[in-house]
């Protein structure tokens, strides 16, 4: 068969109604669409007076009308735009997909660079189709001489088009609802739409229902207005008041004076705030002034904690406010809300291409004209010059947190605990985020006091001196070129030429030891010990720490976190009496083993030097770790796995220094001796997590027998 080459052939009889019923998801969306016809229109036509091709009458007011009438199920969209001729409405209404947008801008691109026109894609106004049987439009061009248009359509492929009576330059576009839509002509339902989609575009919009009574205001008489319509002069007495002066005598005293007032019109009320405060300059804005946008925009009296104005203009334009509000839950749980414009106009919450997803978690609004739409508006086409406008973003709230804890650290540590959530999540998600965090991540410590990483290795180094000038030892710190400590994969490598082969299998348990606790309260025997050596540990008990923890250690390798209870340090123990425990060891060994029914327990016989302390139970750092997120997993709903399957290796040991202990080993072969050996390892466990139902009823019962031992 021969090539052949050809047009594509579109029937309009069946690609009409895809428009109609398929183009926009949601139905009360052509509230929108016919809103920002109008406010494009009115934009036009002060372009056109900027460049001197018209001239707006000296009282112009640029308004969008809204009028619902759900007597005849109607709803009218009026502005006072350049309106259009015959012929525009054939080519731009007629043409579907031709955008008078896009051929106003191109006819005075030379005139004018500043693109602030809402439409591009000549399809929002067939979204009146979706709610309407019927639509007609009513029309004057701004032109000299120009023959006032009126035309209609049925929703068909037909429509009429013939001499209209229009008086005023501008559109009036009505729809006929259908009965299914009967709700967009309550004037509630209207005005709850309006504020959704239009609460800040460029031009006041008010709203009104057709033949409702006429509502009256009462005004001072100083404060009229040209355009009040005043129904009636009120003269108001002064108010006086008998009052006792400073001689005892009663007299008349004026306290308020007479008042000329006016009762008018109501003066109507635009929906919407026309230069809202993103537009703003941010040293043109109060704390006062982001506390009340915030407060206007989500409903949400709870003070945010602090914000951050966008503000770019090259190399796209993007503007916006992004507050941090009270968080002070687990990630999980957080909901926040981050409202996209594009050019004023509303166009979705929370699109996940735009907003990172850990941004999520906070609350604000987002106005990018240069955003690559879809015709409908509800997703984007462009996803790499999107993913550098979601990579600004991430980048300008990460210098808002690094240059708040440099230059800000009390009201950083302030808000810490609410925001680490955030944080610790965003670390998780994005890895450049999470590097240039880093050093302004914060610990809370034992005291209660604000540690940066960086400032936690001083520490350790510290303690480690303090150690090593106790046994005459201290290891060199690695200084960069100004003497300060180098910290992360700078000292690993400056470290790296020093180590030897048997030095680099050892590697791994050189990297410096943060410690850290998850409950004070369940680990409270372990901050004691601690706290006894003037070691310290920071606190780390929300539910994302685990996965958190482990991300900054496979990005900073020479340090690793180990809770508290994951093993001895050699700080607890009593070096200066050390000698061989090798006999008590082997044999406590066994007798535990045997007492407790647990072949696989590893027991270790040490010297405390805390003597009141009979016996410590630790728990493998990876083991528990491990079990930890098998529980999270667990717990939504991921698999059928049992956490116990990762349970961490237990290590008993017993503090040879404690006469308990010692009894046990002197009296191995006594008969209280098993009841002696469950005991010690419940008291052990007791101080590590709770015990079960069944654990807490034998100890409490065992506890029973061992006080009655002392009765006989």
């Amino acid at each position: 068969m021969a090539n052949k080459h050809g047009s594509l052939s579109i029937d309009s009889d069946n690609l009409f109604p895809i428009i109609k019923k398929w183009l926009y998801s949601d139905h009360d969306i052509f509230y929108r669409e016919l809103v920002s016809n109008g406010c494009d229109a009115i934009t036009k036509l002060k372009k056109l007076d900027m460049m001197g091709e018209y001239t707006l009458p000296a009282d112009f007011k640029a308004q969008i009308r809204i009028i619902v009438n759900p007597e005849e199920k109607t709803l009218k969209f009026i502005d006072n735009g350049l309106g259009m001729t015959a012929d525009e409405v054939e080519e731009y209404i007629c043409q579907i997909a031709f955008s008078g947008a896009t051929d106003f801008i191109q006819k005075y691109k030379d005139k004018s660079t500043d693109d602030q026109i809402i439409g591009h894609f000549g399809l929002g106004f067939y979204s009146a189709f979706m709610v309407a049987d019927e639509v007609t439009i009513d029309t004057l061009s701004y032109q000299e001489g120009a023959v006032p248009v009126h035309w209609t359509c049925d929703g068909g492929t037909d429509y009429e088009l013939t001499d209209g009576d229009k008086t005023t330059v501008g559109t009036e576009i009505t729809l006929y609802l259908n009965e299914d839509c009967l709700e967009f002509a309550n004037e509630y339902r209207a005005r709850e739409v309006v504020e959704k989609y239009c609460s800040f575009m460029p031009t006041p919009i008010f709203l009104s229902k057709a033949n409702a009574e006429t509502e009256y205001e009462t005004i001072d008489a100083a404060d009229k207005l040209d355009t009040d319509t005043v129904v009636e002069e009120i003269h108001e007495e002064a108010k006086t008041e008998e009052k006792e002066n400073e001689n005892g005598e009663k007299e008349v005293v004026e306290i308020s004076p007479a008042k000329e007032k006016l009762k008018i019109v109501k003066r109507p009320v635009p929906l919407n705030d026309t230069n809202p405060l993103w537009l703003k300059s941010p040293n043109e804005c109060t704390d006062e002034d982001y506390k009340a946008f915030y407060r206007k925009v989500f409903l949400d009296y709870k003070e945010p904690l602090f914000w951050i104005h966008l503000n770019m203009d090259y190399p796209f334009n993007l503007k916006g406010i992004l507050y941090f509000p009270k968080i002070n839950t687990e990630y999980d749980s957080i909901e926040g809300t981050i409202k996209l414009y594009n050019n004023q106009v509303f166009i979705a919450d929370n699109i996940k291409e735009v907003i990172p997803e850990f941004l999520m978690l906070l609350k604000g609004v987002i106005d990018c004209p240069d955003l690559p739409l879809n015709v409908s508006r509800s997703a984007l086409q462009n996803d790499g010059f999107v993913k550098k406008i979601s990579e600004y973003i991430t980048k300008k709230v990460a210098d808002k947190l690094t240059g708040m804890c440099k230059t800000e650290k009390e009201n950083y540590e302030k808000y810490w605990d609410d925001i680490s959530p955030f944080i610790k999540f965003g670390c998780l998600k994005d890895t450049k985020f999470c590097d240039k965090m880093n050093d302004y991540i914060l610990f809370k410590n034992l005291d209660d006091k604000y540690l940066t990483l960086p400032e936690l290795l001083v520490k350790k180094e510290e303690e480690k001196a303090d150690e090593g000038s106790e046994s005459g030892a201290k290891e060199p710190e690695i200084l960069d070129a100004d003497g300060n400590p180098l910290t992360g994969d700078a000292a690993e490598t400056s470290d790296a030429g020093e180590d030897s082969d048997a030095e680099d299998a050892e590697e791994k348990d050189e990297r410096k030891i943060v410690y850290y606790v998850t409950d004070k309260v369940q680990q409270g025997q372990y901050i004691k010990l601690f706290k006894e050596q003037n070691m310290d540990a920071v606190i780390l008990d929300h539910n994302i720490d685990t996965s958190f923890i482990s991300q900054l250690e496979q990005r900073n390798e020479n340090y690793r976190f180990m809770r508290i209870d994951a093993d001895l340090t050699g700080s607890l123990k009593d070096e200066t009496e050390a000698e061989d425990l090798k006999e008590e060891n082997d044999t406590l060994t066994e007798v535990f083993k045997k007492a407790l029914n647990r072949e696989k327990l590893t027991v270790k016989v040490e010297k405390l030097k805390n003597e009141n302390i009979s016996s410590i139970i630790t728990l493998s750092e990876e083991g528990r770790r491990m079990q930890d997120m098998m529980k999270m997993y667990s717990m939504g709903g991921m698999g059928g796995m049992n956490p116990d399957m990762f349970a961490a290796d237990q290590t008993l040991t017993l503090n040879a220094n404690h006469a308990l202990v010692q009894y046990i080993f002197d009296n191995r072969d006594s008969e209280h001796v098993p009841m002696f050996c469950e005991q010690l390892y419940d008291l052990a466990m007791i101080s590590n997590q709770p015990l079960s139902v069944d654990a807490m009823t034998k100890f409490v019962e065992r506890s029973n027998q061992i006080m009655m031992l002392l009765t006989k």
